[in-house]
């Protein structure tokens, strides 16, 4: 039997309450309510027993982290526990307070998400007004208090006519990392896929775009870029691989490989029903998908299945209705042709209303 290597992260989504309504998020449609979250004692345990089993980064995540007032605490935590630790958020709630309270308890980086490189785009999309003022706000902020920044830009149909100006941003904040990251579609996205899928000129100009900005900000600033599935003809490991280098746990305190996972019809536990380890280990969940037994052709035999795992189970359930179908980003897939009719036909919607993401 081949020894299970040890998960190199944990995110932790400490909420699903905030003050952004992002028709993309990735939350789950039904959010978990403030009353259900694990309290401080539990993300702790959570935090020493994950540190354990060996994972080397501690991500806290929400919705948004910082409607919990125990997060200094949390990331002290972690870094009591020897791991690097990284705050993802919207930053609308990050003023000078807090961002010292933040440094003092150790945090080593900060992923601020931009929804655009205007205000009155950027806010439309947010559906929060003065977010973008206050982000740039937060961003200096966290420069000043000598953290690593990463700006973490969202694009899509209605703002990637912005990407080079998000990247001047990038500049101008002083990150030292811009994630240029087309939306990817489950969750609310897959709710406004119509409103927010490009059309392939446009993902053929932002590639462009991106390769030169690369040439031009090589040793300045690091550029990592996400494209959506639906124009691929390979599919992206799922955050390395099925339950092989990552895990998620809910503010409720489900257990998960990734971060839609709770669409599958597969049985997670709670870290307040066995151990972070236990479940990382053995869990039926995890164990579904994990490596490439589960595999059918033409994912079984490929060469390339230790390199992809077999794509995204979510993403292959969303769209052909099982789960263990291959991945429909694949050109071998027989549903192939079904998702690139898709994206040509949702990219040419007229309609650019969203279906905000709902405030828990």
């Amino acid at each position: 039997m081949t020894m299970l290597p040890p998960p190199l992260a944990m995110l932790m989504e400490l909420t699903h309450r905030c003050p952004l309504k992002c028709p993309y998020c990735s939350n789950p449609l039904g959010l978990d309510r403030a009353r259900d979250e694990l309290d401080t004692a539990t993300w702790q345990r959570v935090i020493s027993e994950a540190a354990g089993i060996g994972i080397l980064q501690a991500h806290f995540s929400g919705g948004e982290p910082m409607v919990r007032q125990d997060l200094p605490d949390l990331i002290r935590h972690a870094r009591t526990e020897g791991l690097y630790t990284n705050l993802i958020t919207s930053a609308v709630l990050l003023d000078q307070r807090r961002m010292t309270a933040l440094a003092e308890a150790g945090l080593d980086h900060v992923q601020i998400s931009f929804q655009g490189a205007e205000p009155d785009m950027a806010d439309r999309i947010a559906g929060l007004d003065r977010a973008h003022e206050k982000k740039l706000a937060a961003a200096r902020l966290v420069r000043e208090a000598g953290l690593a920044l990463t700006i973490n830009a969202v694009v899509h149909r209605q703002n990637l006519d912005q990407l080079p100006a998000m990247l001047d941003l990038a500049i101008a904040s002083g990150a030292q990392r811009i994630e240029v990251a087309h939306v990817q579609y489950y969750g609310w996205a897959l709710k406004n896929r119509a409103a927010l899928i490009p059309t392939r000129t446009q993902l053929d100009e932002a590639t462009r775009i991106v390769e030169d900005a690369r040439r031009r900000l090589a040793g300045q600033l690091v550029i990592d870029y996400v494209v959506p599935d639906y124009y691929a003809s390979r599919p992206k490991a799922c955050m390395g691989g099925w339950a092989r280098q990552f895990f998620n746990i809910t503010p409720s305190g489900k257990m998960l490989p990734c971060h839609a996972a709770e669409t599958l019809d597969l049985p997670f536990e709670r870290v307040t029903e066995r151990s972070v380890g236990a479940i990382w280990a053995d869990s039926p969940g995890f164990r579904a998908y994990r490596g490439t037994d589960w595999m059918a052709p033409p994912c079984r035999g490929c060469a390339r299945a230790e390199i992809d795992w077999g794509g995204c189970r979510c993403q292959a359930l969303a769209l052909t209705g099982n789960a263990a179908a291959t991945d429909p980003a694949c050109g071998l897939s027989p549903d192939h042709a079904m998702m690139a009719d898709l994206a040509v036909a949702e990219s040419a919607a007229a309609s650019d209303n969203f279906a905000y993401r709902m405030i828990s």
